[in-house]
């Protein structure tokens, strides 16, 4: 990705909740989560972050493309607690999306393993051989003739997961620069958005679910 390729939102930061221990912010399309390689890609979400709460540490990722609600830590233990929970699976995402065509059925799990597509990287691919295990669960919430609105549920935290998920089921989402093609990616932005996170709160593990309503 080139420097003229990436001109982030310029948005100002959303918080949802901060406190001593974590602070959730609802991340905007097109915004890396970490700096990639080069000074044209330093402006990333946990950089605006960290310019605010200077001691926030990186928990999880969202794709670049992907909107919706993101934690960060903001002590060392807090990021050990909730690494530990992604890692587990303790945490519960819930993301929106639109997609291709006229999605069949109600509702549905995906299990299909990736693994890095290494010729044409980043991009992942199904890999029965060496692809680590990869499960979402799926429900549409409406559809038209040309598109279907669905609520994702990954069980994994694969790369790319719902992304290549929903390719492999016929429906890839709408606007996504790397697995659509044609009509289905000409659209303003890719629809996909992380809109609720349940976690333990690392300071005495209660329950908590922070929201950010799609804004598609």
């Amino acid at each position: 990705m080139s420097g003229s390729d990436y001109t982030p939102p310029q948005d100002p930061l959303v918080i949802l909740h901060d406190d001593h221990e974590i602070v959730v912010v609802n991340k905007p399309a097109g915004l890396l989560s970490v700096p990639g390689k080069g000074e044209h890609l330093s402006d990333c979400l946990i950089a605006r972050v960290q310019a605010v709460f200077p001691t926030a540490l990186l928990v999880h990722r969202l794709d670049r493309d992907t909107s919706g609600v993101m934690v960060f830590a903001l002590t060392p233990h807090a990021q050990r607690h909730l690494g530990l929970q992604f890692e587990k699976r303790y945490t519960k995402k819930t993301y929106v999306a639109r997609v291709w065509g006229r999605v069949e059925g109600d509702r549905g799990t995906i299990d299909l393993p990736l693994c890095v597509d290494w010729p044409n990287r980043p991009l992942q691919h199904v890999d029965w051989e060496n692809g680590k295990p990869a499960v979402t669960d799926w429900r549409v919430m409406r559809r038209s003739e040309t598109e279907t609105r669905m609520r994702l549920n990954p069980q994994t935290g694969r790369s790319h997961q719902l992304r290549v998920h929903m390719l492999e089921l016929g429906h890839p989402i709408l606007g996504d620069p790397f697995y659509a093609s044609g009509a289905a990616r000409d659209y303003p932005r890719m629809m996909l958005h992380s809109e609720t996170l349940q976690l333990r709160h690392p300071d005495g593990g209660q329950g908590h679910r922070f929201t950010a309503p799609a804004p598609f």
